[in-house]
């Protein structure tokens, strides 16, 4: 181990992570600022215990723009009792609170993306302590962790819940399990490109059954979108026998991403007109949207095109797009 990960986190709990019952408390990382010296950062937690058995930490507002996660699990925060409870439960609904509080994808304070800041660092910026919070002290008490995610304010998705395909083919099996018993209308698996730094990539390191969403988007959740967390992350819990009941069933569509080809990426800026809608089939070549030249009248516009035959799963959510930025998502049905 690095010799900065020998140095304690300053972020202290206000809960007691082996004690039976419910706590409500905040994990403090101290923050000195212009207007409180001696300041902190409260992310609110919640742990309910009772007796032995696995622990589900489940997580929201990775991104401080999501919502679906952050509203199941500030619902079930509020609600869930220890004697409901077989094991322990610890809930974080807004991970990277300074971005949850700004409404914004990255932290107002050090523009710190959480989900690839991982493994983090003690001596780090703001959003880095809390990575390292999270991988040092959060993770290793895990045994399966769930992370809503969803568009925010520049995607939207069809609602699905996912896992990775992992070189641990018990390790993968073990996970899709538990995103069928999500009960998403959408489930996919997912071959991550961009692993480095990420949350999903420190849990499953780790060995832990680790399990993601993306519910919607547009910067705000649906009823129709925070139900589908609410049963899911309800039927994660009974799945892994932390509370008792019937997993309430769904159908689901399986979907894979297994490459590159699967994203779609704008090479000019401008405003994009969708060709295709959420869920409709696209070929291979065929153009998913066109992006018009917004400076003068008269300019062809440019188009962007499916690299694989599939359905389109996302796309980007303001009608003005820059250069650079996914615009489509796409997946095949398995």
């Amino acid at each position: 181990m690095s010799e900065q990960h020998l140095r304690p986190s300053p972020i202290s709990a206000t809960v007691d992570f082996t004690a039976d019952g419910v706590q409500h408390g905040f994990l403090r990382l101290p923050y000195s600022r212009d207007d409180s010296a001696w300041g902190s950062v409260m992310i609110p937690i919640t742990v309910v215990k009772s007796g032995e058995g696995p622990t589900a930490l489940l997580t929201g507002g990775n991104h401080g723009d999501e919502y679906e996660g952050p509203i199941a699990l500030f619902d079930l925060a509020r609600t869930l009792a220890p004697a409901e409870v077989r094991g322990r439960v610890i809930i974080v609904p807004a991970m990277n609170y300074p971005a949850f509080q700004a409404g914004t994808r990255t932290s107002p304070i050090d523009k710190g993306n959480l989900n690839r800041s991982f493994p983090g660092r003690p001596d780090g910026t703001v959003t880095e302590k809390i990575a390292d919070y999270f991988q040092r002290v959060l993770l290793p008490l895990a045994d399966i962790v769930l992370d809503f995610h969803s568009g925010g304010k520049t995607l939207d998705f069809l609602p699905f819940c996912a896992a990775h395909l992992l070189p641990d083919k018990r390790q993968e099996a073990r996970a899709f399990e538990l995103v069928k018993a999500f009960g998403s209308p959408y489930s996919i698996k997912m071959l991550e490109i961009d692993a480095v730094g990420m949350y999903d990539t420190a849990a499953e390191e780790m060995g832990k059954i680790f399990i993601t969403t993306e519910l919607g988007g547009g910067g705000s959740a649906t009823a129709k979108s925070v139900a589908i967390a609410k049963r899911g992350v309800s039927n994660v819990l009974r799945h892994a026998g932390i509370i008792n009941g019937e997993i309430e069933p769904r159908p689901t569509n399986w979907l894979e991403m297994q490459d590159a080809d699967c994203f779609a990426f704008a090479e000019e800026p401008g405003l994009v007109e969708f060709l295709v809608d959420l869920g409709e089939a696209v070929q291979r070549g065929s153009a998913i949207a066109r992006i018009y030249p917004t400076g003068r009248t008269g300019a062809e516009p440019f188009e962007v095109h499916a690299r694989m035959n599939g359905i389109l799963i996302a796309r980007h959510h303001p009608g003005l797009i820059k250069a650079g930025d996914c615009c489509a998502v796409l997946a095949t049905r398995v």
